[in-house]
């Protein structure tokens, strides 16, 4: 739970909240330029610069919102990645790949915190405002990692299950994006998104992420 809104709170959470939300989305941008779709690349989507991907509704509305409700979870999105699904190579597949990209990007970004949180306690550095970030960067990209792959359009989750459903189905499924938004703010604020997805599947890949980092800790842990 993310309850502390103190100026040191948001210091130790802006860097690793702003990379994971930039990463993701440049992550889109550049698996779609790989499969044929240079869309994102030619609007500059394809980069480091938060400023880019900032979304008045997803950065900024719905994180207040959900601190305004007290939520457990404080997610959101940044600016959705423009992606012509036509000029991919393989559309139906590469669509899932390029809905991949965002919540892979986050999944390597946690394993990225949690071998800097081992190294500097390894190596002795016990400096709180490094080992909170670290945390928080573990936080925030999890958070990320399973808001996004929730199964509704327009998240990424909602995309991959559109490439996987036979295509009349699929075609129906798409049918429901222009309603995801309001669907998914529903089910965050009567608390079904956080009590029957976030916390199940982000105790599976923290678990996940504590195996793959186990060997280092094994080795920097006294």
């Amino acid at each position: 739970m993310f309850t502390d809104y103190s100026i040191q709170a948001i210091a130790i959470n802006a860097i690793p909240l702003i990379f994971a939300i930039t990463i993701h989305e440049a992550a889109h941008g550049y698996a779609a330029k790989r499969f044929g779709d240079n869309t994102a690349f030619l609007l500059g989507r394809v980069t480091l610069n938060p400023l880019k991907h900032i979304d008045p509704i997803g950065t900024v509305l719905i994180p207040i919102a959900l601190v305004l409700a007290n939520s457990p979870f404080l997610v959101g999105y940044a600016k959705p990645v423009p992606v012509r699904f036509d000029h991919l190579r393989n559309p139906r597949i590469d669509m899932i790949w390029v809905a991949l990209a965002g919540p892979g990007s986050n999944f390597i970004q946690a394993i990225f915190w949690a071998v800097f949180w081992i190294l500097i306690q390894g190596f002795g550095i016990n400096e709180p405002f490094l080992i909170s970030m670290a945390k928080a960067g573990i936080f925030w990209n999890i958070g990320l990692l399973v808001f996004n792959l929730f199964p509704l359009p327009p998240l990424d989750g909602g995309r991959i299950l559109a490439g996987i459903l036979p295509y009349r189905q699929a075609v129906m499924f798409g049918k429901l994006e222009p309603w995801g938004f309001f669907i998914v703010l529903g089910l965050l604020f009567t608390g079904v998104i956080s009590q029957w997805w976030m916390v199940p599947l982000s105790d599976f890949f923290i678990a996940i992420v504590r195996t793959l980092t186990s060997p280092l800790r094994m080795v920097f842990t006294p």
